[in-house]
């Protein structure tokens, strides 16, 4: 600890934190911009300078650690010029449109002119790169807006590890992009978004499909479909200033009706159906493995897009390790067009199937040639609540509603897809007890190793006693583990490529924390928020009657009446897909 002193407040501080650090622990405000806790601090923008005693300068207090004895001032004459000169600068080269802004009133950057107390533009001149990329079907990169405070240059590159914004050019010229004057489309972008959660402004957004879905609702002879993800529900609270954390399940369920949709479906359904494909698909490769047969293990989970996108990309050899599942929405939406069309006499060409998503890369993946017809738009949590309050509804005072049957009935084990480890946790407990016929002898069915918000976990299960038909699998000790984030995918599957992966099966999800941090959720998304979006998950999960994919009546119904059996041929024309190797440059497409 030292002795620093603050607006001629003597504070004792931890030696290892900045000024701003500091500051913030002791209840004193600091302005600040490009720095963003637990992702970026390079202190390019300058707004937090600060005067300390002894200093020729202004010093970024972000920038700065504090040292014993060091004296702050934090608000004199000269800072509050500086800031605001920096600003007024800052916005000189800044569209004005802010009224037709989609970060009107929620845009860092407002909020900090309000800070600041800056009332006037003093400064007019030529702007810099005017371009708006939107060739891709997930993000849209505006650089007329773009503040270069460079988050998403560090979100990209050290959190996610795909590298592909970056500085580019000099000076007056310098704007923040792929290299060579590409598009995220011609680049190995993952689609993830998590640029768009960190960028202050709305420089980085993900590419709005609202109208698409006004348009749909209102054309008469479509059937619209909506369906919702596991992890939207414990999100879409915060758009309507509930706390992180809060579970809307039924509000949200009601707010879907008053907007239109037909029929109102939960993603959930398809979770519990993709455990059971999984499951099996697993299963049979363990068994193959078991009887030392060649077969591609650890197998991957597949229902993350943006991973599904930078494996391609980034490690095209290895994608027989991949389950052949399509994501869940994916399967939902198959099944909307062919059993649920057939059930209810519309032909599938009049449905019309919209997914709530928790993320960016789902826009991306509905594209894909090999499912393109499955699912026709995908609007983000953001997007949700940007609809629900255009068409007046008051969100925090509705009754709670139900979501529809068939494909509305859900399990407890389908509801923690939502976060890091969930889908493993899901899988584990289906898989566990068709080998053994006993129950997860774990505390409330929870395989701890794999819960939590950590990059990388890692746990085993020991095969003690098997049922008849897995009498082979005794005395084996099946190891996983459980990645978010690509910087973590990526040293998992370079085990892989070298040959020492230890595991038999392996979930990946491509942001970090699972989908209750995607690309798409609510702004801001930091370690607090992601805890209590995660916990929320688990509450739902722990509040359910049936918490085993194996025990929804609905699904067993659905392999009785249509699919068959998992894994047959009616099972892999709908639920299953193949993969592309693309290359790094999208080469191989």
């Amino acid at each position: 600890m030292v002795k620093i002193t603050i607006n001629n407040k003597q504070l004792e501080v931890p030696s290892d934190v900045t000024i701003l650090q500091a500051a913030k622990m002791h209840g004193i405000l600091i302005p600040n911009f490009c720095f963003l806790e637990g992702v970026h601090k390079n202190g390019s923008c300058r707004i937090c300078s600060v005067e300390v005693e002894g200093a020729k300068s202004l010093q970024a207090a972000c920038m700065t650690n504090v040292t014993d004895g060091m004296v702050v001032h934090t608000n004199t004459k000269k800072v509050r010029q500086a800031r605001k000169i920096i600003y007024e600068l800052m916005l000189s080269n800044h569209p004005k449109d802010c009224l037709s802004c989609d970060r009107n009133r929620h845009c860092e950057f407002q909020e900090l002119g309000e800070v600041i107390g800056v009332s006037e533009n003093p400064y007019e001149g030529d702007m810099s790169i005017q371009y708006v990329d939107d060739n891709n079907p997930s993000i849209v990169r505006d650089l007329s807006k773009c503040v270069l405070c460079r988050r998403c240059v560090t979100m990209c590159n050290e959190v996610q590890g795909v590298g592909i914004l970056n500085n580019q050019n000099r000076g007056f010229d310098t704007f923040v992009g792929p290299s060579e004057g590409f598009d995220l489309d011609g680049i190995n972008c993952s689609y993830c978004g998590q640029c768009t959660t960190v960028c202050p402004v709305d420089a980085l957004s993900e590419r709005d499909s609202i109208n698409d879905v006004w348009r749909m609702l209102h054309e008469e002879g479509k059937r619209v479909i909506v369906q919702t993800a596991p992890a939207v529900r414990a999100a879409l609270g915060e758009e309507f200033g509930y706390a992180p954390g809060t579970l809307v399940t039924g509000k949200m369920a009601a707010a879907l009706r008053e907007l239109g949709f037909h029929d109102i479906f939960d993603t959930n359904f398809a979770a519990d159906l993709t455990i059971i494909e999984e499951g099996n698909e697993f299963l049979q490769r363990l068994t193959k493995a078991v009887q030392h047969e060649e077969v591609s293990l650890p197998m991957i989970t597949s229902c993350s897009p943006g991973w599904i996108k930078y494996i391609e990309n980034r490690f095209p050899e290895q994608l027989d390790h991949l389950s052949s599942c399509k994501s869940p929405h994916m399967m939902l939406g198959a099944l909307a067009k062919s059993f649920y069309a057939e059930k209810i006499g519309v032909d599938p060409k009049d449905i019309y199937v919209v997914s709530i998503m928790p993320c960016t890369a789902k826009k991306y993946e509905i594209t894909r040639p090999e499912m393109k017809d499955d699912v026709d738009a995908v609007l983000t949590t953001r997007e949700l609540g940007k609809m629900i309050k255009e068409a007046g509804i008051d969100f925090r005072n509705l009754e709670d509603g139900e979501f529809d049957k068939p494909f509305g009935i859900s399990t407890g084990a389908a509801d923690i897809f939502g976060t890091t480890g969930g889908v493993m946790e899901a899988a584990i407990r289906t898989v566990f007890e068709i080998i053994t016929g006993t129950e997860l002898p774990f505390e409330n069915l929870h395989v701890k190793p794999i819960m939590g918000l950590s990059s990388i976990k890692e746990g085993e299960l020991f095969i003690e006693k098997a049922t008849d038909d897995y009498k082979a699998f005794e005395g084996q000790t099946v190891k996983v583990a459980v990645a978010s984030g690509l910087t973590s995918a990526r040293l998992l599957l370079q085990q892989i490529e070298d040959g020492v992966s230890p595991y038999h099966f392996i979930e990946i999800m491509a942001c970090p924390g699972g989908c209750i941090s995607g690309g798409g959720q609510p702004r801001p998304t930091n370690a607090e928020i992601r805890e209590k979006r995660m916990e929320a998950i688990y509450r739902e999960d722990e509040g359910k009657e049936l918490r085993k994919s194996h025990d929804n009546p609905a699904i067993l119904k659905l392999y009785e009446d249509f699919l068959g059996e998992p894994l047959g041929h009616k099972s892999h024309e709908l639920l299953h897909t193949h993969y592309v190797k693309r290359g790094v440059y999208n080469e191989l497409t």
